[in-house]
């Protein structure tokens, strides 16, 4: 009973904090009476609309295209990198100034470069997606892997433990929730990526439908088509963090209900 009067608060806090939210955007956007700002109920309407046309549904199709291919190609290579750099200092040097260039480089400054590379096709969208998701997760990895007592490796190797057991009993076992903290900020970025280079060079899917909102100034097609953004996000969000919680249940134990 205190767990499922805890889940009810829960819950009727966070429809409470919506509908606020709802009555203070509806509310300021009659006062300013603006092309610019829709009310919720208009914004409501049109995205009721928009999702019964086949446009949103191709925009999204076309869009999670690269946003999936770059998100996995992403974990493929950041994940086994963050763990070998995490073990390794000496590939770590090698590794190491080329994540700084990609952690320091505004990824708007790559796309024009990646656009040339690779043409405007999948492939372009895959690797600025790729670019954006990369590197976070390899360093959150990274970090993981470093967070781990060394008293652990200490008392294995005491043990007898070779490099393997090593990797399969430790290592492997101790940056797995670094490794879901990863993937979770890793979706962020693939996300992010996504509608950069639609907005800013190649106008396709989501972006373009976007652009093309703003660019007949219909405010509440513009916002509707923002919200389902946000909304994936979220979607995908949750997903990992179930998954988190499948896999690493202990670390949400001392979470308060």
């Amino acid at each position: 009973m205190p767990q499922l009067s805890g889940t009810a608060l829960k819950l009727g806090l966070r429809s409470l904090s919506l509908a606020v939210f709802a009555l203070g955007w509806e509310l300021l956007a009659l006062r300013l009476d603006s092309l610019l700002l829709p009310t919720f109920t208009e914004t409501i309407a049109a995205l009721a609309e928009l999702i019964a046309t086949r446009q949103l549904w191709e925009a999204l199709w076309i869009s999670n295209q690269a946003m999936v291919l770059g998100f996995f190609l992403a974990c493929f290579v950041g994940i086994p990198l963050g763990l070998l750099i995490g073990r390794g200092r000496a590939v770590e040097r090698y590794v190491d100034p080329y994540l700084s260039v990609l952690l320091a480089t505004p990824k708007s400054a790559l796309m024009p470069i990646v656009i040339m590379a690779a043409g405007l096709g999948l492939l372009s969208r895959v690797l600025v997606t790729f670019t954006h998701a990369v590197v976070v997760i390899t360093v959150t990895v990274r970090a993981g892997l470093r967070t781990i007592d060394p008293a652990l490796i200490e008392m294995a190797q005491s043990f007898g433990a070779t490099e393997r057991q090593l990797w399969r009993k430790v290592f492997l076992r101790g940056a797995l929730p670094a490794v879901l903290t990863g993937l979770r900020l890793g979706v962020a970025r693939a996300i992010s990526g996504m509608i950069s280079v639609e907005l800013l060079l190649v106008a396709v899917g989501i972006g373009r439908l976007i652009l093309n909102f703003q660019g007949t100034f219909d405010a509440a097609g513009l916002y509707a088509t923002v919200s389902v953004v946000v909304a994936e996000a979220l979607l995908l969000l949750q997903v990992v963090r179930w998954l988190d919680r499948r896999m690493a249940p202990w670390r949400f134990e001392s979470e308060v209900r």
